[in-house]
């Protein structure tokens, strides 16, 4: 993920920032409509969980630029997805979420170019998140180098 990624994914996010909570939402129910055996996965509704996951991801997209500052906090994360049921192959569906949901947010203003840094974006985190929970917890390198995921949520 490079700089120019990292701009695109913080000014995408910071247009859809005033709609977190239906975008939050938007994505757990685009998640359950692709696979609806994740739905066993949570406790509380689409509402609530995706007002979690947004203000995870605004505390991440705020500190892309300090990464390796955040990469514990993220593997952590990935440890925890274990204990709650989250197999390697639901990051693939959560990522196929969350670029729909940011194409429905963004309209015709979701290009090419933010696609694949919200995917490099994604693949980062996610991988990190993997390689914590089912690598072996072996350090990846967050500049995106080193065992990280190749495929998106």
């Amino acid at each position: 993920m490079d700089d120019v990624q990292k701009d695109l994914v913080r000014a995408t996010f910071a247009r859809i920032a005033p709609i977190s909570d239906q975008a939050g939402e938007l994505l757990y129910q685009r998640m359950f409509t692709i696979d609806p055996s994740l739905r066993a996965l949570f406790s509380i509704d689409a509402a609530q969980q995706g007002k979690k996951l947004m203000a995870v991801m605004a505390m991440a997209v705020a500190n892309l630029h300090r990464l390796h500052e955040i990469v514990p906090a993220v593997r952590d994360l990935g440890r925890r997805h274990v204990a709650y049921g989250v197999k390697p192959a639901d990051y693939d569906t959560g990522g196929d979420a969350l670029l729909w949901t940011l194409e429905q947010a963004l309209g015709a203003d979701f290009t090419p170019e933010i696609r694949a840094a919200w995917t490099a974006c994604y693949e980062t985190l996610t991988g990190q998140m993997k390689d914590a929970a089912y690598g072996g917890g072996a350090q990846a390198d967050p500049a995106g180098h080193g065992g990280l995921a190749a495929a998106a949520d």
